[in-house]
């Protein structure tokens, strides 16, 4: 049998341990995350998800990651008041990770492998790259950084139902 999301556990900001198990039951959509990227004004249109859906099971999980462009140069703590200060993020954002290369979280060697990217290629193209994952801990689907939040209602609306 294949891993589960829930089989993983990723850092906070402050540096501990949350098993992605306390989100069983939930439709996940996981992003990695930039602070100074063109598409950083996508956490706006992230955080109107989530509120429009966190009530009815959605989580939204955003990881910082510093390997394209060197966009989010800063600590976990800058980059959580920077999200907070600019777009109000409320949903949960993780310790900054790098998800290509030898040294790529686990959950995002997990997440390429589920949900390859265009011609089967696994790496992470940039940053707000998204991977939803349905109530089960299945990875459903990737999209592509120049998709927007909005665009993406619609399947998360049908694994909500």
């Amino acid at each position: 049998m294949s891993a589960s999301v829930y089989d993983f556990s990723c850092k906070t900001p402050g540096g501990e341990d949350r098993p992605l198990a306390q989100y069983k039951g939930k439709v996940l959509l996981v992003v990695n995350t930039a602070s100074k990227c063109g598409f950083t004004p996508q956490f706006a249109g992230l955080e109107e998800m989530y509120a429009q859906y966190k009530d009815k099971g959605l989580e939204i999980l955003g990881f910082p990651c510093n390997q394209f462009g060197k966009q989010d140069p800063g600590s976990n703590d800058e980059i959580m008041e920077f999200c907070q200060l600019n777009y109000g993020v409320t949903f949960p954002m993780f310790g900054k990770i790098d998800v290509n290369g030898d040294h790529a979280d686990p959950l995002f060697q997990h997440l390429k492998k589920e949900a390859p990217g265009a011609l089967g290629t696994q790496g992470i193209k940039w940053n707000f790259t998204k991977f939803l994952i349905d109530a089960d801990g299945n990875v459903v689907r990737r999209y592509a950084p120049k998709d927007k939040p909005s665009a993406i209602a619609r399947d998360i609306e049908k694994l909500l139902a």
